[in-house]
């Protein structure tokens, strides 16, 4: 998980034209804020294994932060030198758009520049088993059928790994530094908790839209594609399909979830989302959602099955996190 994370973080940097290196900069100038969820399962589980089978002295003094999951923070501000206002949010999926908000914050603060995102590892025996209670997980193995959110056949959702890192700073800043790339901007952000099912009181994923909307201070028929959480579960499908069309009207704006070809990446997924959406605004594409072949929502949801062209400057990401988080985040192009 820390490699995945270490090694984007090298690429993101150099994309934006930031520094190879840790000289020429303040390193206080410069932040980490990133999301986690499952943390390093896969090299955990080996090292109980060899606590079970051999004995404390052969567990590797590292398993002591492996686990962790502020790890991909701390090891990114070590590497880099950075300094700066540094967190790591734990909120599952929503975790991922989650940070960015943070990241914004720092920035609208004065520091000069914030590494953000989110990254997942958790295909290992022990992560799947802990993801196992949620009752989520499909249990299909014909790979085409597997996850099918939106779907009157959907099941549940199969678990991935990977990522995104975005580098989050002030536009005028960026443009005095002579940024190699600006995809976009983080134009609007807003989070809910839905409420205890016994409270009778509905879930908030719509004020979590809209309030990022009105964050953004953009009207919903702005807005040129929504990449949606589709978590895969019926119930959870249907409350997603409710809420977008309550805020932009039924079949009111184009929506895609391409999770579906990378399976959920837990706090890893909507920042890749994210990353998706500022290709499309600067491609002019929507990427599709593969699988899904019997619509359960075709009266609520113009679902993008096929990749669609046309020009896109305003993208909205929905997140949720296990447990009742709801996460949403407006970008757009910049001029």
């Amino acid at each position: 998980m820390t490699q995945f994370a270490l090694t984007a973080t090298d690429w993101a940097m150099e994309d934006a034209g930031a520094g190879a290196g840790t000289e020429g900069f303040d390193p206080f100038d410069r932040g980490v804020v990133t999301a986690s969820s499952a943390g390093g399962f896969e090299f955990g589980q080996r090292e109980l294994e060899a606590l079970w089978s051999r004995g404390p002295e052969h567990v590797s003094v590292y398993q002591s932060f492996a686990w962790f999951y502020a790890v991909n923070t701390g090891q990114i501000s070590i590497r880099r030198n950075m300094r700066g206002p540094t967190g790591v949010i734990v909120t599952e999926q929503a975790g991922g758009l989650d940070v960015l908000g943070q990241a914004r914050r720092h920035v609208r603060r004065g520091t000069g520049m914030v590494v953000s995102g989110g990254m997942e590892s958790p295909l290992s025996p022990w992560a799947v088993a802990a993801q196992i209670p949620s009752g989520r997980l499909s249990r299909r193995t014909d790979p085409d059928r597997a996850y099918q959110p939106f779907d009157e056949r959907a099941s549940g959702h199969v678990i991935g790994e990977g990522g995104a890192i975005l580098i989050v700073e002030d536009a005028d800043k960026a443009r005095e530094r002579g940024a190699a790339q600006v995809y976009g901007e983080i134009a609007g952000y807003c989070a809910t908790f839905d409420p205890p099912q016994a409270t009778g009181r509905g879930p908030r994923l719509e004020a979590a839209v809209s309030g990022a909307l009105a964050d953004a201070g953009i009207r919903a028929d702005e807005v040129d594609v929504v990449f949606a959480d589709a978590a895969g579960v019926p119930d959870l499908d249907r409350a997603e399909a409710t809420a977008l069309a309550a805020v932009f009207g039924p079949r009111g704006v184009p929506v895609t979830a391409p999770k579906t070809m990378t399976g959920r990446l837990s706090s890893g997924g909507a920042p890749l989302d994210v990353a998706a959406a500022l290709l499309s605004i600067r491609d002019g594409i929507i990427p599709p959602t593969v699988n899904v072949t019997r619509e359960a929502f075709r009266h609520e949801l113009d679902l993008v099955r096929e990749p669609r062209q046309g020009a896109v400057s305003t993208a909205l990401i929905v997140a949720r996190g296990y447990g009742g988080f709801n996460a949403a985040l407006v970008v757009r192009s910049v001029a």
